[in-house]
């Protein structure tokens, strides 16, 4: 009876002592996890930019001997060049514009042009925006007072806009210095990486870090690979076509696209100023050019996204796009690995139950 006493005794110590390990172990996972949590999405997109430019860093290594310090130096700085030098030229542009505006009203010797005549024919809002152009042009002190409302809207939405643009860009160049720092390590990352998956799927661990792989770069050439050759195509034709503020457009096409909005919505307008301002033989051969940029994304995005895809491009294409409504634009590469796992793992339980039966 004694022994039977010592022996409950001595499995309730056991289960006391297992439960007050197992959650100092979950406090411990959930604090790191909080203090984790407000870079969890720098983090995330450091390791996007990794995985998806590791064959870029793989050739550069080649190139400089081998040394993974110089390499990841090289790709951090010059990714952080082509993000921060813009941005600083843009908000200085826009700071001295800003400047120059208000000089030119306060000394009353702004003069807004008079507009054309055919804006008034633009379908849905020509007649508002020509008459709004019109009083510009006439009366500016007059237009200032009856607009004002609207003034400190757009303008109270344009701060914010900058604000968090900025915001954004900060971000992002964090992202990149993320990700030359699993470059420098890249061996040690790869080894940590290919451990813990072990761990957690066994003798198929290689396969679905290849599925994960894969699908960040194939999300990545068919997302934003086809942003930017649709921001350098459609930026070229604004120009050629005598645009006003053509890259301003361009850039417009390249966030539509990010968002998986057709480029021809920023054509539609576009191609309406041009047949307000060219004689109508020019103005339709720049619209089919303009269109047909415009709608490309329909071709390049199966062809880039279903290049040496591990799982159909259907499958990659309704994650991403899911994924992004789901949690918006790191939804673009979540949901794209999330489905194509799911698939791989649906498609592994279907091929056991078949061989069972």
């Amino acid at each position: 009876m004694a022994n039977t006493q010592d022996s409950n005794s001595s499995t309730e110590k056991k289960a006391i002592d297992l439960f007050i390990k197992l959650s100092i172990v979950a406090l411990l996972i959930a604090w790191s996890v909080m203090i984790i949590l407000p870079f969890a999405i720098t983090l995330l997109w450091g390791i996007i930019l990794a995985v998806s430019l590791y064959p870029l860093f793989k050739i550069l290594l080649k190139l400089v001997k081998g040394k993974k310090a110089i390499a990841s130096s090289i790709i951090t700085i010059v990714l952080l060049c082509i993000i921060l030098v813009p941005t600083i030229f843009m908000i200085t542009s826009i700071i001295g514009e800003i400047k120059d505006l208000k000089e030119a009203i306060d000394s009353k010797t702004l003069v807004i042009p008079p507009p054309n005549a055919k804006v008034a024919g633009w379908p849905i809002a020509g007649k508002k925006i020509y008459d709004a152009w019109s009083l510009l042009n006439s009366n500016l002190e007059s237009a200032i007072v009856k607009y004002k409302d609207q003034i400190e809207s757009a303008g109270q939405k344009f701060v914010g806009a900058i604000r968090g643009l900025f915001s954004n860009i900060m971000m992002f160049s964090l992202s990149i210095i993320i990700m030359g720092v699993l470059f420098a390590y890249a061996d040690a990352v790869k080894g940590a990486i290919g451990a813990f998956m072990k761990k957690l799927l066994g003798n198929n661990s290689q396969e679905y870090t290849m599925v994960v792989i894969q699908t960040v770069r194939n999300v990545a050439k068919g997302i934003l690979g086809v942003a930017f050759i649709q921001f350098i195509i459609m930026g070229i034709s604004f120009v050629l076509a005598g645009v006003p503020f053509a890259g301003v457009w361009a850039l417009l096409v390249f966030l539509l696209a990010l968002v998986q909005l057709p480029g021809a919505l920023v054509a539609i307008p576009v191609i309406i100023y041009i047949y307000s301002v060219k004689e109508p033989l020019p103005a339709t051969i720049w619209a089919v050019i303009i269109l047909i940029c415009g709608l490309s994304d329909n071709v390049l995005k199966p062809l880039l996204m279903g290049k040496g895809a591990p799982v159909p491009m259907l499958v990659i294409f309704l994650g991403a796009l899911g994924g992004f409504m789901l949690s918006g634009f790191i939804g673009l590469f979540t949901g794209a690995i999330v489905l194509s796992l799911t698939y791989k793992l649906g498609g592994m339980w279907m091929q056991n139950n078949g061989s069972k039966a």
